[in-house]
């Protein structure tokens, strides 16, 4: 799947202000939830997804009655804004009981699917209970390059008829696609595709290691280069990145390790519990199956957001850490080590910013 995070020019642009807010100010606005790691593909450049039918890691899974609480909880907290994802969230058999005692809650639910699991009755529910969004993520517009990033025959097929039942109901879908040398020669297709059908569509490049300590997704990048040739082809991504050159290229105003706004105003909870400041940032967590969510997001999370470096740590120095990215999470699953500065991080920093700094030139 996609890490979603947030994205790096909105990451770029409001990171600072965010990191500027007092802690008696902070609200947990945004929440994402893994229902599940587990998923029905086995997409290889994925940062999660666990067997469809792993019975051991279904079993560590929160139960229903556990998410209900949770979700009351973080309502009671402030929490507007639900995005669903995981793994696959339409694997968990009680999906629509989660789906539903959110709506009820009052969430504004994003929902994160590959699509290949909707069905007709999935997709008549969701239209009495819409979302305020669907993201479905979409790897090629064939079924040799979907299936390449895939490994599952038959779901190119069984993603398009998900994508033609939310369509045929006017469901609020976009489409989006995570860019990798699996795919790289599709990606105008699948832009085109979208349009067509008349929905957004957004692509990505930033790939993450797995969270079980894997390697191989790194392997599937794009070169730095290449990254930058996508953001000159694209003319809203020019205007952004110049945009964020013109206001952000100046050191961080933090000398702490976090300076990107996680935590501040939005935070993760995965399948078994743990609440961290965000998706990839794992390797600190609080357990919600031994506390509350109030004590987590104002005792536990405000103290995982005051880590300084330890070491002397070249990005709190970079005047270019805005273009890049760079987190302790980045940096714990690329190096296992949280100041570690991403070598490829900042090969596409400094590539933008000899591009689209018109101070420079």
């Amino acid at each position: 799947m996609e890490c979603p995070h947030i994205p790096i020019i909105k990451y770029a642009q409001f990171s600072e202000q965010l990191c500027k807010q007092s802690p008696k100010k902070r609200i947990p606005i945004n929440v994402s939830f893994e229902p599940t790691f587990r998923c029905n593909l086995r997409c290889a450049h994925c940062y999660c997804n666990l067997p469809a039918n792993d019975r051991k890691v279904q079993e560590r899974e929160l139960a229903t009655k556990e998410v209900f609480r949770i979700f009351d909880e973080i309502a009671e907290e402030g929490c507007l804004w639900l995005l669903i994802t995981g793994g696959e969230p339409l694997l968990r058999k009680d999906f629509l009981e989660i789906y539903t005692y959110a709506k009820k809650k009052g969430f504004l639910i994003t929902l994160f699917t590959n699509g290949t699991l909707i069905t007709t009755e999935i997709a008549d529910y969701l239209v009495q209970w819409p979302p305020f969004e669907i993201e479905i993520s979409l790897y090629g517009v064939t079924s040799e390059t979907y299936e390449r990033v895939t490994g599952i025959p038959g779901s190119f097929k069984r993603c398009q008829m998900g994508i033609d039942l939310l369509l045929e109901r006017q469901l609020p879908l976009k489409l989006k696609t995570v860019v990798m040398n699996l795919n790289y020669d599709e990606l105008w297709k699948m832009k085109e595709y979208a349009e067509r059908l008349g929905v957004n569509f957004r692509f990505d490049t930033d790939i993450n290691q797995r969270i079980d300590g894997s390697k191989n997704p790194a392997n599937l990048r794009l070169s730095p280069e290449e990254v930058l040739r996508l953001d000159l082809a694209d003319e809203k991504r020019v205007e952004l990145w110049r945009e964020v050159c013109e206001k952000l290229i100046r050191p961080p105003q933090s000398d702490n390790l976090f300076i990107c706004g996680a935590g501040v105003f939005s935070c993760h909870i995965d399948p078994y519990g743990q609440m961290s400041v965000c998706m990839i940032s794992q390797f600190q967590s609080y357990d919600l199956r031994c506390g509350s969510f109030e004590e987590g997001w104002h005792q536990a999370i405000p103290e995982f957001l005051t880590l300084k470096p330890e070491e002397d740590y070249p990005c709190g120095k970079c005047e270019l850490i805005s273009l890049c990215g760079q987190c302790p999470g980045w940096a714990w699953l690329e190096n296992g080590n949280l100041e570690a500065p991403v070598e490829y991080l900042c090969r596409i920093a400094y590539l933008r910013a000899a591009e689209f700094n018109t101070k420079k030139h």
